[in-house]
Protein backbone atom coordinates (compact mmCIF):
# COMPACT_ATOMS: atom_id res chain seq x y z
CA UNK A 1 0.00 0.00 0.00
CA UNK A 2 1.42 3.44 -0.96
CA UNK A 3 1.88 6.39 1.38
CA UNK A 4 -0.91 8.43 -0.22
CA UNK A 5 -3.30 5.47 -0.12
CA UNK A 6 -2.57 4.90 3.59
CA UNK A 7 -3.07 8.60 4.37
CA UNK A 8 -6.39 8.52 2.51
CA UNK A 9 -7.40 5.47 4.51
CA UNK A 10 -6.51 7.19 7.79
CA UNK A 11 -8.58 10.23 6.86
CA UNK A 12 -11.44 7.95 5.93
CA UNK A 13 -11.38 6.29 9.34
CA UNK A 14 -11.73 9.63 11.07
CA UNK A 15 -14.63 10.67 8.81
CA UNK A 16 -16.62 7.51 9.54
CA UNK A 17 -20.09 7.95 11.05
CA UNK A 18 -20.19 8.83 14.72
CA UNK A 19 -21.30 6.09 17.09
CA UNK A 20 -19.40 3.12 15.68
CA UNK A 21 -16.17 3.59 17.63
CA UNK A 22 -13.39 6.13 18.10
CA UNK A 23 -11.37 7.93 15.44
CA UNK A 24 -7.58 7.87 15.50
CA UNK A 25 -7.51 11.41 16.88
CA UNK A 26 -9.94 10.51 19.66
CA UNK A 27 -7.92 7.41 20.58
CA UNK A 28 -4.71 9.46 20.64
CA UNK A 29 -6.23 12.02 23.03
CA UNK A 30 -7.55 9.27 25.28
CA UNK A 31 -4.12 7.63 25.48
CA UNK A 32 -2.18 10.89 25.67
CA UNK A 33 -0.03 10.13 22.63
CA UNK A 34 0.34 11.72 19.20
CA UNK A 35 -1.92 10.45 16.39
CA UNK A 36 1.22 9.61 14.40
CA UNK A 37 2.20 7.18 17.16
CA UNK A 38 -1.15 5.39 16.94
CA UNK A 39 -0.83 5.12 13.15
CA UNK A 40 2.74 3.85 13.42
CA UNK A 41 1.70 1.09 15.81
CA UNK A 42 -1.07 0.19 13.38
CA UNK A 43 1.13 0.04 10.28
CA UNK A 44 4.30 -1.37 11.79
CA UNK A 45 3.04 -3.82 14.41
CA UNK A 46 -0.51 -4.67 13.35
CA UNK A 47 -2.20 -3.01 16.33
CA UNK A 48 -4.87 -1.40 14.17
CA UNK A 49 -8.65 -1.48 14.50
CA UNK A 50 -10.53 -4.53 13.30
CA UNK A 51 -13.94 -2.91 12.68
CA UNK A 52 -14.90 -1.55 9.23
CA UNK A 53 -17.59 0.95 8.30
CA UNK A 54 -18.35 2.18 4.84
CA UNK A 55 -15.91 -0.08 2.99
CA UNK A 56 -12.33 0.45 4.12
CA UNK A 57 -13.18 3.08 6.72
CA UNK A 58 -12.30 1.80 10.17
CA UNK A 59 -13.01 2.83 13.75
CA UNK A 60 -11.36 1.76 17.01
CA UNK A 61 -13.46 -0.52 19.23
CA UNK A 62 -13.12 -0.96 23.01
CA UNK A 63 -11.00 -4.07 22.41
CA UNK A 64 -8.71 -2.12 20.07
CA UNK A 65 -8.32 0.68 22.61
CA UNK A 66 -7.57 -1.79 25.41
CA UNK A 67 -4.70 -3.24 23.34
CA UNK A 68 -3.25 0.22 22.79
CA UNK A 69 -3.53 1.04 26.50
CA UNK A 70 -1.54 -2.11 27.20
CA UNK A 71 1.01 -1.06 24.56
CA UNK A 72 1.40 2.35 26.26
CA UNK A 73 1.92 0.75 29.65
CA UNK A 74 4.61 -1.62 28.35
CA UNK A 75 6.57 0.94 26.33
CA UNK A 76 6.47 3.38 29.26
CA UNK A 77 8.50 0.90 31.32
CA UNK A 78 11.27 0.92 28.71
CA UNK A 79 10.29 -2.16 26.68
CA UNK A 80 11.05 -1.60 22.95
CA UNK A 81 7.88 -1.05 20.90
CA UNK A 82 8.39 -4.16 18.75
CA UNK A 83 8.72 -6.39 21.80
CA UNK A 84 5.78 -4.69 23.51
CA UNK A 85 3.63 -5.23 20.41
CA UNK A 86 4.48 -8.95 20.33
CA UNK A 87 3.45 -9.20 23.98
CA UNK A 88 0.17 -7.37 23.37
CA UNK A 89 -0.72 -9.49 20.34
CA UNK A 90 0.21 -12.67 22.21
CA UNK A 91 -2.04 -11.72 25.12
CA UNK A 92 -4.87 -10.93 22.72
CA UNK A 93 -4.79 -14.46 21.26
CA UNK A 94 -4.95 -15.98 24.75
CA UNK A 95 -7.69 -13.86 26.31
CA UNK A 96 -9.68 -11.11 24.55
CA UNK A 97 -9.71 -7.79 26.35
CA UNK A 98 -12.99 -6.99 28.12
CA UNK A 99 -15.25 -4.68 26.15
CA UNK A 100 -15.99 -1.48 28.05
CA UNK A 101 -18.39 1.14 26.71
CA UNK A 102 -16.61 3.69 24.53
CA UNK A 103 -18.10 7.17 24.20
CA UNK A 104 -16.84 9.18 21.22
CA UNK A 105 -15.15 12.48 22.01
CA UNK A 106 -16.86 15.74 21.03
CA UNK A 107 -16.49 16.49 17.27
CA UNK A 108 -13.75 18.91 16.20
CA UNK A 109 -13.62 21.55 13.52
CA UNK A 110 -13.07 20.19 9.99
CA UNK A 111 -9.45 19.32 9.36
CA UNK A 112 -8.47 19.90 12.97
CA UNK A 113 -6.68 17.21 14.93
CA UNK A 114 -5.09 18.42 18.16
CA UNK A 115 -3.07 15.51 19.62
CA UNK A 116 -2.69 16.86 23.13
CA UNK A 117 -6.13 18.40 23.69
CA UNK A 118 -7.43 17.95 27.21
CA UNK A 119 -9.40 14.73 27.38
CA UNK A 120 -12.72 16.18 28.51
CA UNK A 121 -16.03 14.49 27.94
CA UNK A 122 -14.48 11.33 26.46
CA UNK A 123 -14.82 8.90 29.31
CA UNK A 124 -15.48 8.82 33.08
CA UNK A 125 -12.53 10.06 35.12
CA UNK A 126 -10.42 7.22 36.53
CA UNK A 127 -9.89 6.76 40.24
CA UNK A 128 -7.25 8.86 42.04
CA UNK A 129 -4.99 5.84 42.28
CA UNK A 130 -5.26 5.20 38.54
CA UNK A 131 -4.64 8.88 37.78
CA UNK A 132 -1.49 8.90 39.88
CA UNK A 133 0.02 6.16 37.78
CA UNK A 134 -1.12 7.42 34.36
CA UNK A 135 0.18 4.22 32.77
CA UNK A 136 3.67 5.74 32.66
CA UNK A 137 5.34 4.67 35.88
CA UNK A 138 5.34 8.31 37.03
CA UNK A 139 3.24 9.63 39.89
CA UNK A 140 1.56 12.59 38.21
CA UNK A 141 -1.43 13.09 40.48
CA UNK A 142 -4.61 14.70 39.21
CA UNK A 143 -3.11 16.64 36.32
CA UNK A 144 -3.97 17.60 32.77
CA UNK A 145 -4.16 14.80 30.23
CA UNK A 146 -1.27 16.41 28.35
CA UNK A 147 1.09 15.64 31.27
CA UNK A 148 0.44 11.94 30.89
CA UNK A 149 1.06 11.98 27.16
CA UNK A 150 4.28 13.99 27.51
CA UNK A 151 5.52 11.67 30.26
CA UNK A 152 4.88 8.59 28.12
CA UNK A 153 6.62 10.10 25.10
CA UNK A 154 9.62 11.10 27.24
CA UNK A 155 9.90 7.63 28.77
CA UNK A 156 9.77 6.07 25.29
CA UNK A 157 12.38 8.62 24.09
CA UNK A 158 9.95 9.34 21.26
CA UNK A 159 11.29 12.65 19.88
CA UNK A 160 8.66 13.35 17.21
CA UNK A 161 5.71 12.61 19.50
CA UNK A 162 7.24 14.68 22.31
CA UNK A 163 7.76 17.71 20.06
CA UNK A 164 4.20 17.45 18.76
CA UNK A 165 2.68 17.21 22.24
CA UNK A 166 4.76 20.07 23.69
CA UNK A 167 4.03 22.41 20.79
CA UNK A 168 0.33 21.55 20.93
CA UNK A 169 0.17 22.30 24.67
CA UNK A 170 1.86 25.69 24.20
CA UNK A 171 -0.37 26.58 21.24
CA UNK A 172 -3.57 25.58 23.04
CA UNK A 173 -2.99 26.92 26.55
CA UNK A 174 -0.48 29.73 26.00
CA UNK A 175 3.10 29.63 27.20
CA UNK A 176 2.56 30.56 30.85
CA UNK A 177 -0.32 28.12 31.43
CA UNK A 178 1.41 25.35 29.44
CA UNK A 179 4.54 25.71 31.57
CA UNK A 180 2.73 25.99 34.90
CA UNK A 181 0.04 23.34 34.40
CA UNK A 182 1.54 20.89 31.90
CA UNK A 183 5.32 21.04 31.42
CA UNK A 184 6.54 21.81 34.93
CA UNK A 185 4.43 19.08 36.66
CA UNK A 186 5.78 16.55 34.15
CA UNK A 187 9.38 17.65 34.70
CA UNK A 188 8.88 17.41 38.46
CA UNK A 189 7.46 13.90 38.12
CA UNK A 190 10.43 12.81 36.01
CA UNK A 191 12.78 14.37 38.57
CA UNK A 192 11.11 12.47 41.42
CA UNK A 193 11.37 9.24 39.45
CA UNK A 194 15.06 9.87 38.84
CA UNK A 195 15.75 10.59 42.53
CA UNK A 196 13.88 7.49 43.69
CA UNK A 197 15.37 5.04 41.19
CA UNK A 198 19.10 5.54 41.58
CA UNK A 199 19.45 7.85 38.57
CA UNK A 200 17.85 5.23 36.33
CA UNK A 201 15.83 7.87 34.47
CA UNK A 202 18.43 10.62 34.14
CA UNK A 203 18.45 10.24 30.35
CA UNK A 204 14.69 10.82 30.32
CA UNK A 205 15.06 14.06 32.28
CA UNK A 206 17.79 15.33 29.96
CA UNK A 207 15.78 14.27 26.89
CA UNK A 208 12.62 15.99 28.11
CA UNK A 209 14.45 19.20 29.12
CA UNK A 210 16.14 19.43 25.72
CA UNK A 211 12.86 19.09 23.85
CA UNK A 212 11.10 21.59 26.12
CA UNK A 213 13.90 24.06 25.38
CA UNK A 214 13.48 23.48 21.64
CA UNK A 215 9.70 23.88 21.82
CA UNK A 216 10.12 27.18 23.66
CA UNK A 217 12.44 28.54 21.00
CA UNK A 218 10.18 27.46 18.16
CA UNK A 219 7.05 28.80 19.83
CA UNK A 220 8.34 32.16 21.07
CA UNK A 221 8.08 35.26 18.88
CA UNK A 222 11.26 37.05 17.78
CA UNK A 223 13.02 39.08 20.48
CA UNK A 224 11.62 42.61 20.68
CA UNK A 225 13.77 45.46 19.42
CA UNK A 226 15.78 47.36 22.03
CA UNK A 227 14.17 50.32 23.69
CA UNK A 228 16.47 52.54 25.79
CA UNK A 229 16.06 51.70 29.45
CA UNK A 230 13.56 48.89 28.78
CA UNK A 231 15.84 45.86 28.42
CA UNK A 232 15.56 42.92 30.83
CA UNK A 233 18.74 40.95 31.61
CA UNK A 234 18.27 37.27 32.55
CA UNK A 235 21.12 35.22 34.04
CA UNK A 236 21.79 32.30 36.33
CA UNK A 237 23.98 33.16 39.30
CA UNK A 238 27.57 31.80 39.28
CA UNK A 239 27.61 28.03 39.80
CA UNK A 240 23.99 27.60 38.68
CA UNK A 241 23.39 25.68 35.43
CA UNK A 242 19.61 25.11 35.52
CA UNK A 243 18.67 27.40 32.64
CA UNK A 244 15.27 26.03 31.58
CA UNK A 245 13.15 28.25 33.90
CA UNK A 246 14.98 31.30 32.56
CA UNK A 247 14.34 30.14 28.99
CA UNK A 248 10.64 29.98 29.80
CA UNK A 249 10.75 33.49 31.28
CA UNK A 250 12.61 34.80 28.22
CA UNK A 251 9.98 33.33 25.90
CA UNK A 252 7.14 34.73 28.01
CA UNK A 253 8.69 38.22 28.00
CA UNK A 254 9.13 38.00 24.23
CA UNK A 255 5.40 37.19 23.97
CA UNK A 256 4.74 40.42 25.85
CA UNK A 257 6.99 42.44 23.55
CA UNK A 258 9.71 43.16 26.12
CA UNK A 259 13.37 43.32 24.97
CA UNK A 260 15.37 40.55 26.62
CA UNK A 261 19.06 39.71 26.95
CA UNK A 262 19.49 36.08 27.97
CA UNK A 263 22.91 35.03 29.32
CA UNK A 264 22.10 31.48 30.42
CA UNK A 265 23.85 29.39 33.04
CA UNK A 266 26.60 30.10 35.57
CA UNK A 267 27.48 33.63 34.42
CA UNK A 268 30.68 34.74 36.24
CA UNK A 269 30.37 37.80 38.46
CA UNK A 270 32.68 39.93 36.29
CA UNK A 271 30.73 39.01 33.15
CA UNK A 272 27.41 39.77 34.82
CA UNK A 273 28.63 43.22 35.88
CA UNK A 274 29.93 43.91 32.37
CA UNK A 275 26.64 42.80 30.79
CA UNK A 276 24.64 45.09 33.09
CA UNK A 277 26.86 48.10 32.38
CA UNK A 278 26.74 47.51 28.61
CA UNK A 279 22.97 47.06 28.37
CA UNK A 280 21.78 49.55 31.02
CA UNK A 281 18.73 47.36 31.75
CA UNK A 282 15.52 48.31 33.48
CA UNK A 283 15.64 45.02 35.38
CA UNK A 284 17.93 42.08 36.07
CA UNK A 285 16.50 38.67 36.99
CA UNK A 286 18.91 36.35 38.81
CA UNK A 287 17.94 32.67 38.87
CA UNK A 288 19.12 30.30 41.62
CA UNK A 289 17.92 26.70 41.78
CA UNK A 290 19.94 25.82 44.89
CA UNK A 291 20.45 27.71 48.14
CA UNK A 292 24.16 27.02 47.81
CA UNK A 293 24.33 29.23 44.72
CA UNK A 294 21.99 32.05 45.81
CA UNK A 295 24.17 34.98 46.90
CA UNK A 296 22.74 38.00 48.73
CA UNK A 297 25.95 40.05 48.29
CA UNK A 298 25.83 39.50 44.52
CA UNK A 299 22.18 40.62 44.28
CA UNK A 300 22.89 43.67 46.42
CA UNK A 301 25.96 44.56 44.34
CA UNK A 302 24.02 44.43 41.05
CA UNK A 303 21.14 46.43 42.55
CA UNK A 304 23.60 49.17 43.60
CA UNK A 305 25.15 49.56 40.14
CA UNK A 306 24.63 52.95 38.45
CA UNK A 307 25.12 54.32 34.95
CA UNK A 308 24.15 57.33 32.89
CA UNK A 309 25.03 61.01 32.98
CA UNK A 310 25.73 62.80 36.25
CA UNK A 311 22.53 63.94 37.89
CA UNK A 312 20.40 61.41 36.01
CA UNK A 313 21.94 58.12 36.96
CA UNK A 314 19.84 54.98 36.95
CA UNK A 315 19.90 51.62 38.72
CA UNK A 316 18.36 48.29 37.69
CA UNK A 317 15.54 46.63 39.57
CA UNK A 318 16.93 43.22 40.60
CA UNK A 319 14.58 40.23 40.89
CA UNK A 320 15.72 37.16 42.83
CA UNK A 321 13.89 34.21 41.26
CA UNK A 322 14.02 30.48 41.79
CA UNK A 323 13.77 28.14 44.82
CA UNK A 324 17.38 28.83 45.81
CA UNK A 325 16.38 32.24 47.18
CA UNK A 326 13.92 30.71 49.67
CA UNK A 327 14.95 31.94 53.11
CA UNK A 328 17.53 34.27 51.54
CA UNK A 329 15.30 37.26 50.85
CA UNK A 330 17.20 40.43 50.00
CA UNK A 331 15.55 43.49 51.53
CA UNK A 332 14.08 45.81 48.93
CA UNK A 333 14.37 43.38 46.01
CA UNK A 334 11.28 41.77 44.44
CA UNK A 335 11.07 37.99 44.72
CA UNK A 336 8.23 36.69 42.50
CA UNK A 337 7.23 33.12 43.29
CA UNK A 338 6.05 32.02 39.85
CA UNK A 339 6.33 32.64 36.13
CA UNK A 340 3.16 34.72 35.81
CA UNK A 341 4.14 36.92 38.75
CA UNK A 342 7.66 37.43 37.38
CA UNK A 343 6.26 38.53 34.00
CA UNK A 344 3.83 40.94 35.70
CA UNK A 345 6.57 42.49 37.88
CA UNK A 346 8.90 42.97 34.91
CA UNK A 347 6.12 44.52 32.81
CA UNK A 348 5.49 47.06 35.57
CA UNK A 349 9.20 47.83 35.91
CA UNK A 350 9.68 48.33 32.17
CA UNK A 351 6.54 50.48 31.86
CA UNK A 352 7.99 52.92 34.37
Amino acid sequence: MGVHERDSQDRGRENAPVGVGLTTGEVARRLGVAPTTVRTWDRRYGLGPAAHTGGRHRRWTPVDVARLERMCALTATGIPPAEAARTVLGEATQEPAPAAPVTPAPPEAPGEETPARRDEGVAPRPSARARSRAGSGLRLGDVRQECKGIARAALRLDASALDELLESAIAEHGLVAAWTEVIMPTLQAVGRKWESSGEKYVEVEHFLSWHVSGALRRGAPPTAADRPGATVVLACVPGENHTLPLEVLAAALAEHGLPVRMFGGALPVESLVTAVRRTGPAAVALWAQSRTTASRPLAQHVAAMEWGVRGARRKPVVLTIGPGWTGRTVTGLPRPTGLAEAVAVLERVVSR
